[in-house]
């Protein structure tokens, strides 16, 4: 299955992010998932501020990754980030069941232009 992870860390921490991307990488390729992209957004303001860790963010560090892998996995991942007090705020989306044809559909992350932009 082709799953994307969206995940926002602790602003300024720039080897924290290497370290939890790093992490979930090899529980995905110890299980025998493909990794297809990682791209690094930033820093940016969040929407609202957000308490984690005993601690008031109101900026972090998102990062984003798109692979291949089996459920098990994907719950590992999910799980390994959301108990990280390093990480604000993650999320996990399935975007296709498995097919080429669906597959086919996703083609790179694009950063660079917003929907809507021109």
């Amino acid at each position: 299955m082709l799953y994307e992870t969206i995940g926002i860390v602790r602003a300024g921490h720039l080897p924290e992010v290497k370290e939890l991307v790093l992490t979930a990488g090899k529980i995905i390729l110890q299980q025998g998932g493909v990794i297809r992209d990682i791209r690094n957004w930033g820093t940016f303001s969040l929407p609202q501020a957000i308490s984690r860790g005993q601690q008031r963010h109101t900026k972090g560090h998102y990062f984003i990754m798109r692979y291949d892998c089996g459920i098990k996995a994907n719950e590992q991942v999910r799980k390994t980030l959301a108990l990280d007090v390093r990480v604000i705020r993650s999320a996990n989306v399935k975007l296709g069941n498995g097919k080429l044809e669906t597959l086919s559909k996703f083609g790179e992350i694009r950063w660079d232009k917003l929907e809507g932009e021109v």
